[in-house]
């Protein structure tokens, strides 16, 4: 009760003193928070969307960017993007599915057969509709950044489904995650990211899920040398922001910020690659079991998730649609 009541303070408290956009005589500033860590390719983008952004306005936009949850959880600084006292966010799209439920979607286990198919979805009518899903909610998607695949990873090895059973995984604050964890036998438990670090050294949970630059910028292979590259899903992130600070921009301002927005996506999964790879290489280093496994024994225990779905009309429709891609 009371670690609730301490992050609803500091909502509060960061939302009295904060304003999302602020404009100084001919120059408006943007401010952006994100819970990564600067080394993040994902921040990186960010800024490069900043470089661009002041280009392409002659200077007349600027980002103004906060990392490593300095103002907040990705849930908190959603909020905050709602009432205007944060401009823009990044957030996985398995938590911004409390916001937008259609997309729960992109947290299907092995919805996508690779990259190439990934972005095909992301980047084309499908992608553009679940970026404005969430405009009733006062939130707007600008584009999407690549997030890899997530894969799991705990103090002792996992080499099949079984080896889950009793664990206490870490997930997001995402429905879809949960129920994952649950066909998979694990005990899922929500924790914000920013304290999983130590939820991983007191025992609190045994293991995560997450891809290969988040688990080796975070230090987590401090604590657990087992990584079993499942690749269960591969949700994307999502650059949003709030509709009081995107309907305050004039119209040559939403063209700016988007076109500097869907620029540094494609910069970022340029160096995102790079990030997967160094990650590998890094874990491997200081001790991590890379594990290698038979992905179709996950695949068969998740099945009832798609059973599920598709008894919704609506969503049966957009899973289709989305394989037809493939």
């Amino acid at each position: 009760m009371r670690s609730s009541m301490s992050a609803s303070f500091l909502v509060v408290l960061v939302a009295l003193l904060l304003t999302g956009c602020e404009k100084d005589g001919n120059t408006r500033v943007i401010k952006l928070g994100h819970g990564l860590d600067v080394s993040h390719p994902v921040h990186k983008a960010m800024v490069f969307m900043g470089d661009r952004l002041k280009e392409k306005s002659d200077g007349k936009m600027l980002l103004d960017i906060y990392p490593s949850q300095q103002l907040g959880s990705e849930r908190e600084s959603l909020e905050l993007l709602q009432i205007g006292s944060l401009g823009m966010t990044k957030v996985s799209t398995g938590v911004m599915e409390n916001f937008a439920p259609g997309l729960k979607v992109f947290g299907l286990p092995f919805l996508f057969k690779d990259r190439e198919h990934r972005f095909n979805v992301l980047e084309g009518e499908i992608g553009e509709h679940f970026l404005n899903a969430s405009i009733d909610k006062r939130l707007k998607g600008l584009t999407f950044y690549d997030a890899g695949s997530r894969s799991f990873y705990s103090k002792t090895p996992i080499d099949s489904p079984e080896d889950l059973e009793g664990l206490k995984l870490r997930v997001m604050e995402s429905q879809t995650a949960i129920n994952m964890v649950k066909l998979l036998g694990g005990s899922p438990t929500p924790i914000a990211w920013g304290e999983l670090y130590t939820a991983l050294q007191q025992g609190i949970v045994d293991g995560a899920e997450n891809n290969l630059p988040s688990f080796y910028l975070s230090r987590h292979y401090e604590v657990c040398k087992y990584f079993v590259l499942d690749e269960h899903t591969a949700l994307p992130d999502i650059l949003v922001i709030g509709t009081p600070v995107w309907n305050s921009l004039s119209e040559q301002e939403q063209v700016w910020l988007k076109e500097a927005a869907m620029e540094s996506s494609e910069f970022e999964k340029e160096i995102w690659r790079e990030a997967e790879l160094e990650a590998l290489e890094e874990i491997q280093k200081a001790g991590v079991k890379v594990i290698e496994t038979d992905k179709d024994a996950f695949k068969e225990k998740v099945q009832p998730m798609y059973e599920e779905f598709k008894e919704n009309p609506e969503m049966k429709e957009v899973i289709e649609a989305i394989q037809s891609l493939n």
